[in-house]
């Protein structure tokens, strides 16, 4: 096996994900730094999701009701109230009461950090309400992207370990015939990828980099929007797992290795029964600006110039996939930011890593320096094989 980084190849786009519209942020923020509290909070809809308020007369009170994958939003003002409610699991004759609603307590007090579950005779509800006066822009952001994200991966979660139930149906829109092939085949590429280049670093005694594999074979993965269900709430679980310093580095790479191992294996029908367009209220990634990105790749800087300074390519190719994969898979990015993203990772698909790095090296002091939209007058960068072959 020749020694060139791994394929890649960009998600189908989704009908589902929204796109942020970073305009209305800065309307939020100016709305309430004016006291125009409710107006405030209407931008901040519009910024996540600027669907959500069409055909609304926001003048008066008002309530939205949309799914977010299996759980149901609502988001309403009334009066000088706001609130946000979404019943997201039914407990049945089945369901491991005493056991769901022990793991209910717990994670009302971690990972969530405003929002509470409340029993309502056999349903479950993430709750939290609050006068307009108090709801900044940020405040409103972090307590829609909490709800909706975690009530959509706990019901899976808390359905397979205690046999609760689902609220509702997710309102969802199956790929076509030629999407799923297209999906299909990039998945089959991902894990035949992740198979030849562990094998390629055990012959290397390369050992190490088994978990620059483990981590950009799951990120391409979690980054196709269309992945929902379990399937998503495991790659959750196990890139957090990855990216966790708190534990052990190798009980990290072995944890990795056997998921891998195992999901790898399951027959195609079980892996694209999680594969489908689903509803959203807001993206299941945080917001993101320039300066946040900059504050992100900041912390990157010193590992990228100790690399470049020693001249050690592969080890600059691999770290800078894995820092821009994780862009995308942490931050919901303007659209500027993600294309010169995946289109650096489709050219440098096939190249060996010294004629990657800098290809890589550019864009990422592009999007650390905020320059990602200014014009490009280099010369055009060569592709790489697996680029040529897929565009």
């Amino acid at each position: 096996m020749e020694n060139v980084l791994p394929r890649y190849r960009r998600p189908i786009p989704s009908i589902g994900d929204p796109v942020i519209t970073v305009e209305h942020w800065d309307k939020a923020i100016e709305a309430y730094d004016e006291g125009d509290f409710r107006q405030s909070v209407l931008e901040v809809l519009r910024y996540i999701n600027p669907t959500l308020l069409e055909n609304k007369d926001t003048s008066q009170d008002f309530e939205i009701v949309q799914m977010q994958g299996t759980s149901e939003i609502h988001v309403s003002i009334k009066g000088d109230e706001f609130s946000v409610k979404a019943p997201f699991l039914k407990i049945t004759e089945e369901t491991n009461r005493v056991a769901l609603l022990r793991r209910v307590g717990e994670v009302s007090f971690s990972p969530l950090g405003l929002a509470s579950i409340v029993l309502y005779d056999d349903e479950l509800w993430f709750e939290y309400e609050m006068p307009l006066t108090v709801c900044q822009p940020h405040k409103v952001y972090d307590l829609l992207h909490e709800v909706c994200v975690y009530s959509d991966d706990f019901d899976d979660q808390f359905i397979e370990r205690y046999k609760a139930s689902f609220y509702g149906k997710p309102k969802i829109t199956p790929l076509t015939e030629k999407e799923q092939e297209e999906v299909w085949s990039q998945i089959s590429d991902i894990f035949e990828d992740y198979h030849n280049y562990t094998q390629f670093f055990i012959d290397k005694r390369w050992t190490n980099y088994q978990w620059d594999n483990l981590v950009i074979s799951l990120l391409k993965l979690s980054n196709m929007p269309y992945v929902q269900g379990k399937l998503r709430s495991d790659l959750i679980e196990y890139i957090r797992n990855l990216f966790n310093g708190d534990l052990d580095f190798q009980f990290r790479v072995d944890k990795g290795v056997n998921f891998m191992k195992k999901l790898s294996a399951k027959p195609k029908e079980e892996i694209m029964k999680n594969v489908y367009h689903a509803e959203q209220f807001i993206s299941l990634r945080w917001r993101s600006s320039e300066q946040i990105i900059t504050d992100r790749l900041k912390g990157n800087l010193e590992q990228v110039q100790r690399y470049e300074k020693e001249k050690s390519y592969f080890n600059l190719s691999y770290y800078l996939q894995f820092t821009l994969l994780k862009l995308i898979y942490d931050f919901n990015l303007e659209e500027s930011y993600r294309k010169a993203i995946e289109e650096v990772m489709e050219e440098v698909s096939g190249l060996e890593p010294d004629q990657a790095a800098g290809n890589l090296l550019k864009v990422y002091y592009d999007l650390y320096e905020g320059r990602i939209n200014a014009p490009d007058t280099s010369k055009k960068t060569k592709k790489g094989f697996f680029s040529k072959l897929f565009n």
